[in-house]
C-alpha cells in the first residue's frame, strides 16, 4: 500500500509553475480579442487605481524601464484607452489617465479573465479557491530564506 508521494516530491515549486503556465496560456488567449497582452491590462490596473501617474511613477511602479513604458503607453494610446498630458505643476513630466474607452476595456478584459480563471481553476470549489487565493497571497508577501541559507542558519535536514 502506497502512502502517497515522498516527502522529497511534494514540491509546490513545479505545481506552481504548471498552473501559471497554463493561467498565462488562457489568459493570453482571453485578452486577444480585445487587443489586449498581460502587460497591458497590468499598465491599465494600475492607471485605473492610480488615477493619474507621471510615465516615470509608472515605470517604478512596474518596474520596467522607461524606455519600455513609452512603448506601453504608445500601444494604449493609440488605443485610445490612455491619455498623456503634460502635468501643470511640471511641463517636462507626463500624467497618463485612463480613457472611458480605458475604463470600459478593462472591466471586459476583467470579465474574460474572470472565464480564464474559471476554466483554469475548474477543480477547486469556491471556498477552496477563496483559501488558495489566501495562501498565494501571503507567499507572495513574505520572502523565506532560500534552503542552503536556511541550512546554515538552522543546521542540516531543514530543507
Amino acid at each position: 500500500m502506497s502512502a502517497g508521494p515522498a516527502e522529497s516530491e511534494r514540491r509546490s515549486g513545479p505545481l506552481l509553475q504548471h498552473l501559471a503556465r497554463r493561467m498565462l496560456l488562457r489568459s493570453e488567449s482571453a485578452l486577444t480579442p480585445l487587443g489586449l497582452r498581460p502587460r497591458h491590462l497590468v499598465a491599465l490596473t494600475v492607471l485605473r487605481d492610480s488615477d493619474g501617474i507621471s510615465q516615470q511613477g509608472l515605470a517604478g511602479t512596474l518596474q520596467i524601464d522607461g524606455t519600455n513604458v513609452v512603448g506601453l503607453l504608445n500601444d494604449l494610446e493609440a488605443a485610445g484607452l490612455v491619455e498623456r498630458r503634460r502635468s501643470p505643476e511640471d511641463r517636462r513630466r507626463h500624467v497618463v489617465r485612463l480613457t472611458a474607452a480605458g475604463t470600459k476595456r478593462l472591466g471586459e478584459a476583467e470579465c474574460a479573465l474572470a472565464d480564464a480563471e474559471d476554466d483554469v481553476l475548474g477543480a477547486l470549489a469556491p471556498g477552496e479557491r477563496d483559501q488558495l487565493y489566501d495562501l498565494l497571497r501571503r507567499a507572495s508577501q513574505g520572502c523565506a530564506p532560500p534552503c542552503a541559507e536556511a541550512a546554515v542558519a538552522e543546521g542540516p535536514g531543514t530543507c
